[in-house]
């Protein structure tokens, strides 16, 4: 299993936490007391769900071209 093959099947499991971690950064940010820490929390939950975007973006996973890998 390729590097890409394991992004593309890890992508959606971080997609689904990095949106939960996201939205509950967002609600704890709406309280006074805990807005810095929400926005962080938000933060963190969208560069994990943007995480496997973000790694082909900057090159450190190249994607296999469809002829090269056999038939399974």
């Amino acid at each position: 299993m390729t590097a890409y093959q394991l992004l593309q099947m890890l992508g959606y499991a971080l997609n689904i936490v990095g949106l939960v971690v996201c939205i509950a950064g967002l609600t704890l940010a709406r309280r006074e007391r805990h807005r810095l820490v929400g926005r962080l929390l938000a933060v963190v939950g969208f560069l994990v769900a943007a995480s496997p975007v973000l790694v082909q973006l900057l090159g450190l996973v190249e994607p296999v071209p469809v002829g090269i890998v056999p038939p399974s």
